[in-house]
């Protein structure tokens, strides 16, 4: 049974789906691994490394997929490999569901896809799978420094014979895995860090990290039902949300660096700064917008590209962060390919010892495979958003 690698099929995308590492692990369990040649170059993966660890070179894409029971992608399949999809082989990658144009295709040819973003991340057992916060993780990293690297002065403060500098006021909105990395990276920097969230929750994990919670005024009721439902499923009010943008406003009006990491999966980001707030910030204030790749939370920003504002404020549309750290975040992110896979594997078959008769166990009634599994059997199973 052989498990395939295809090269990225995008000049911004460098992760690969599965290292060498990943590879020996995959051999360990019995499974061929069979790559295209190059895919991971641009993650400094050579192809020596994956032939060292077991695999087999192909020329082409075309070529893995026509070897391949399992094939593996970073995002979702180009179109001229899925038409050459045959049926009961799987595709595991982050397939971008609820934007996804090839799903029916993938029914039609008998294709199994799982999307690894639908992972049910409360699952304990799930946890080792999660590509969402591994890559997330990352990109709250690397986005503060490119904010220090965008913004014309350093984060910490400094005493000199000249004078004193003063630290680098860092505003972090959406405290998910991304945001606290954000929030502890800025803090180590030197930078004075407040952060924001709809969820009252984040605050204790806020400051834990050092950082001060933008503190929105509650009724005793908004409280109550926001703790009750642990803020994940809390619908806040109008007047809340009132209250939370001058909150925001203010702060970012003083802001030196705003790092923003709302993401909502299957729709656009949701607009968190807009042009009458980006009017009030001082010149040389530096915006990350984590989301440019699904529409922003910054008004402005565009995709891998920075905009300077009319006042000087330069927005930086970090469409794909992961992807300049490929080869750590290539790394993590094979690894929750490989605990994945492990879970398709028929019981009887994870010793290595068994691997003549290594089989896969394609259940959809299980909790992690009925969730990421967007067709099998010729359907589309992914709920309509």
């Amino acid at each position: 049974m052989k498990i395939g690698v295809i090269s990225a099929d995008s000049a911004s995308e460098s992760r690969v789906a599965l290292t060498p590492d990943a590879v020996k692990k995959l051999r360990k369990l019995g499974f061929e691994v069979i790559i295209q040649s190059g895919a991971g170059q641009a993650s400094y993966y050579a192809d020596e490394l994956y032939q060292a660890a077991g695999a087999d070179i192909a020329n082409s894409s075309i070529d893995v997929v026509s070897q391949s029971q399992i094939i593996t992608t970073v995002n979702d399949l180009p179109p001229a490999v899925t038409d050459h999809l045959t049926s009961g082989q799987i595709v595991v990658g982050m397939l971008d569901p609820y934007r996804n144009t090839q799903l029916d295709t993938y029914a039609a040819k008998g294709a199994t896809a799982f999307a690894m973003e639908l992972l049910p991340r409360t699952l304990s057992r799930a946890q080792n799978m999660d590509v969402l916060s591994s890559q997330a993780n990352l990109a709250g990293y690397k986005a503060v420094l490119l904010a220090a690297n965008e913004y014309s002065r350093p984060f910490p403060m400094f005493m000199t014979s000249a004078g004193t500098v003063k630290p680098a006021k860092v505003v972090i909105l959406g405290v998910g895995v991304a945001g606290l990395q954000a929030i502890a990276t800025a803090k180590r920097l030197g930078a004075v860090v407040e952060a924001s969230d709809l969820r009252p929750t984040a605050r204790e994990q806020v400051e834990s990290l050092g950082g001060k919670w933008l503190d929105v005024p509650m009724s005793a009721e908004e409280a109550e039902t926001a703790k009750s439902t642990g803020g994940y499923a809390w619908t806040p009010s109008e007047q809340y949300v009132k209250d939370q943008a001058a909150v925001v406003d203010k702060a970012l009006s003083n802001a030196d660096i705003v790092i923003t990491t709302a993401q909502i999966p299957g729709r656009n980001a949701p607009r968190l700064v807009h042009q009458a707030t980006l009017a009030k910030m001082k010149a040389g204030s530096v915006l990350i917008d984590m989301a440019a790749g699904t529409g922003g939370n910054v008004e402005g920003s565009v995709p891998d590209e920075t905009v300077t504002t009319a006042n000087g404020v330069r927005i930086v549309g970090a469409a794909n962060i992961p992807s300049m750290l490929a080869a750590q975040s290539s790394d993590l992110y094979a690894n929750n390919l490989v605990n994945f896979i492990t879970t398709l594997i028929a019981p009887a078959a994870t010793d290595a010892a068994a691997a003549n008769t290594l089989a896969l166990n394609l259940d959809m009634e299980d909790e992690i495979q009925g969730a990421l599994a967007v067709t099998h059997a010729n359907q589309v199973r992914l709920a309509k958003r």
